[in-house]
C-alpha cells in the first residue's frame, strides 16, 4: 500500500486538475457516493463525531496491526470529505496515522472553501481518527 504522503500527493494532483471549485465539490460528492455504505449496526451514538454540523459516523477496526476506517454522513459534501480522510488514513498503522500531517487539506484549498461549521467538522474528523489511532496504539503496546 502507498504511504500516507504518496496518497496525499495523489489527492492534491487529482484536485488541482480542476480550476473551478464547483468541479472540486462534484469530485467530493462523487468520492462520497463511491464509498461503501456503513452497516446500520455502526450507526450508533458512540460512533457519531462531535463537532460536526451534519451527522458523521466513524467506525475503526484493527486488522493485522493496521486501522481500517469506515464512515458515513447524511450530507453529500461531508461524505466526500470523510471519504478523502479514509483514503488517506485507512489501512495504516497507528504510528503512521499519528505522525502524518494532513497537508492535502491546505494544498487543495479545502479549508478555505468550506463554511466555518464544515471546517470545524473536518478538524473534528481528523481529531477522532487520531484518537482511534492513539487508543489502538496503546492497546497494541500492552
Amino acid at each position: 500500500m502507498a504511504d500516507i504522503k504518496d496518497i496525499q500527493d495523489e489527492i492534491i494532483e487529482e484536485f488541482t486538475g480542476f480550476d473551478d471549485w464547483l468541479d472540486r465539490y462534484q469530485l467530493l460528492i462523487d468520492l462520497g457516493n463511491e464509498q461503501e455504505p456503513l452497516p446500520e449496526e455502526y450507526k450508533t451514538d458512540n460512533n457519531l463525531i462531535e463537532g460536526c454540523q451534519s451527522r458523521v459516523w466513524l467506525q475503526a477496526d484493527v486488522v493485522d496491526g493496521k486501522i481500517i476506517f469506515r464512515a458515513e454522513s447524511d450530507a453529500l459534501i461531508v461524505k466526500g470529505i470523510v471519504a478523502l480522510l479514509i483514503k488517506v488514513y485507512s489501512g495504516h498503522t497507528p504510528d503512521e496515522i499519528l505522525v502524518a500531517e494532513p497537508y492535502f487539506v491546505e494544498a487543495i484549498g479545502l479549508k478555505e472553501h468550506l463554511s466555518p461549521t464544515r471546517s470545524n467538522g473536518l478538524v473534528a474528523m481528523i481529531k477522532q481518527m487520531r484518537l482511534y489511532a492513539l487508543a489502538f496504539k496503546t492497546k497494541m503496546n500492552l
